[in-house]
C-alpha cells in the first residue's frame, strides 16, 4: 500500500478516535465523580446520559459567540487554537502497538516514530503553556492575567523535576526513540515479573514514576495544581473571557493533554502495550475474559434492574460486550488488537486516577506547588538520575 495512503488513513483514524475519546471522556469523569460524591452525574441526555457529550457540543457551538472590547483580538483569538494544536501533536509520536500486516505489506501502529520521539513530546508540551500565558494577557482582564501568571510560574517549578524524571529511563533504554524504549522492556524476571522500568534492574525507576506523574497533574492543570483556573478564587482563571468553542478549545487542550501524559506515562514506565504476563501464561485470553465478564455483569444487571430503563439498555450493553469479546478471540484480528489493549488498559488505568484524585484531594496554593517542586521533587529527582546513571554504567 502507498505510504501517503497509509499514513493517511492512520491519521484519520486516530484522530477520530481521539475526538471520541475526548468527548466521552468528561462523561466518564462526570460519572465517577458523581459516585465519588454518591450523586447521578449525567443521566437525563439518551441512556445513561450517553449523549451528554453529543448535547454539550451542540452547546457549544450554538453558543453566542463573544469578544469583549479591549482585548487583544488576533492574540485572543489565537491563543486557544494555539493550546489545541500543541495538545494534538504530541499525538503523532506516540506508538499504540506493534508491527501489524495490512494488504500490501506491514506497518506500525503510530503516525511518526522519531529518533528523538521523546524530545519532540518535551518540546511541544513546554511550548503549549504559551497557550494560556496568551490567553491570560489577551483576554484585558485582571482575573485571566492571573491565572496565566499561575500557568507560567507552574511551569518553571515542574518542568525540570518532570525532565529529570523522564531522562532516568531513557538511560536504561538507550534511546530517544518511544519505540524503541517500549521494546526495551520486552521480557520478563523469573517467567513472570514484566521488565517495565518501573521493575527494570539496575535501577528500578518507581522514584521517576512518581515523579513525572506528580508533575503530569501540573502539566494538564488538574486537581490538586489547576491553578491557572481556581474558580473560587480567579473565577475561571486565564479562560474566564472566552465562551463558545473558543472556551470547547481550552476544554479540548486539557483533555487531550491528559491523554497525551497518560500515553508518555505508558511508554516510558509501564511497558507500552506490552502484555502484563506472558503469552504463555493466557495473557492473549484476558481482553476476551474481561469483556465476557462485563458482558455477564451487564446482562445481570438487565434482568434485575435497578430502574425501568436498565431492562432495555443492559442488555444491548451486554451484546455488545460480547461481541468485542468473540473479535478478540479471531486469529486474524488478535494481532493488532492485543497490544492495542493493553497500550489502552494502562492508559485508561491512569486516566481513571486523574480523575479519582480530581474528586479526593484539595487545591494547593501555588506556593505550596513552587515550593513542593523546588525542595523535594527537583533534589529526588536529581539523586535519583544520578543513583541511575551510576547503577548503569557499573552493570550495563
Amino acid at each position: 500500500m502507498n505510504f501517503f495512503l497509509l499514513s493517511l488513513i492512520k491519521a484519520v483514524v486516530v484522530a477520530a478516535v481521539l475526538v471520541t475519546t475526548l468527548a466521552y471522556l468528561q462523561w466518564v469523569e462526570r460519572k465517577v465523580i458523581a459516585h465519588i460524591q454518591v450523586r447521578m452525574g449525567p443521566s437525563r441526555v439518551g441512556p445513561h446520559g450517553l449523549l451528554q457529550p453529543l448535547a454539550d457540543v451542540i452547546k457549544l457551538i450554538t453558543k453566542e459567540d463573544l469578544i469583549p472590547p479591549y482585548v487583544n483580538k488576533f492574540l485572543y483569538l489565537a491563543a486557544p487554537f494555539f493550546a489545541i494544536t500543541m495538545a494534538l501533536l504530541s499525538i503523532s509520536v506516540i506508538p499504540f502497538g506493534s508491527e501489524i500486516h495490512v494488504p500490501g505489506g506491514t506497518t506500525w501502529m503510530q503516525l511518526a516514530d522519531l529518533n528523538i520521539g521523546i524530545l519532540f513530546v518535551l518540546a511541544v508540551s513546554s511550548v503549549s503553556v504559551y497557550g494560556i500565558a496568551l490567553a491570560g494577557w489577551a483576554s484585558n482582564n485582571k482575573y485571566a492575567l492571573l491565572g496565566g501568571l499561575r500557568s507560567s510560574a507552574q511551569m518553571i517549578s515542574y518542568e525540570l523535576p518532570l525532565s529529570m524524571a523522564v531522562a532516568a529511563p531513557l538511560l536504561l533504554a538507550n534511546s530517544l526513540s518511544l519505540r524503541h524504549i517500549v521494546e526495551g522492556q520486552a521480557g520478563y524476571y523469573l517467567g513472570f515479573i514484566p521488565r517495565w522500568s518501573i521493575f527494570q534492574t539496575p535501577m528500578p525507576q518507581i522514584f521517576s514514576f512518581i515523579i513525572f506523574l506528580i508533575a503530569a497533574f501540573a502539566e494538564t492543570n488538574r486537581v490538586p495544581f489547576d491553578l491557572p483556573e481556581a474558580e473560587n478564587e480567579l473565577v475561571a482563571g486565564f479562560h474566564t473571557e472566552y465562551s463558545s468553542m473558543k472556551f470547547a478549545a481550552f476544554f479540548m487542550a486539557e483533555y487531550s493533554n491528559m491523554i497525551t501524559v497518560c500515553a508518555i506515562t505508558t511508554t516510558l514506565f509501564l511497558g507500552g502495550w506490552l502484555p502484563l504476563w506472558p503469552a504463555s501464561a493466557g495473557s492473549n485470553y484476558v481482553p476476551a475474559i474481561v469483556f465476557l465478564l462485563a458482558g455477564a455483569i451487564s446482562l445481570y444487571h438487565g434482568l434485575n434492574p435497578a430502574r425501568r430503563l436498565d431492562r432495555l439498555t443492559l442488555p444491548v450493553v451486554a451484546l455488545v460486550f460480547f461481541v468485542i469479546a468473540a473479535v478478540f478471540l479471531i486469529p486474524v484480528l488478535k494481532e493488532a488488537l492485543l497490544p492495542l489493549f493493553w497500550f489502552a488498559a494502562k492508559t485508561g488505568a491512569l486516566l481513571f486516577l486523574f480523575i479519582w484524585i480530581r474528586g479526593t484531594l484539595p487545591r494547593f496554593r501555588y506556593d505550596q506547588l513552587m515550593a513542593f517542586a523546588w525542595k523535594f521533587m527537583f533534589p529526588m529527582a536529581v539523586l535519583n538520575l544520578l543513583v541511575t546513571g551510576l547503577l548503569v554504567a557499573l552493570f550495563s
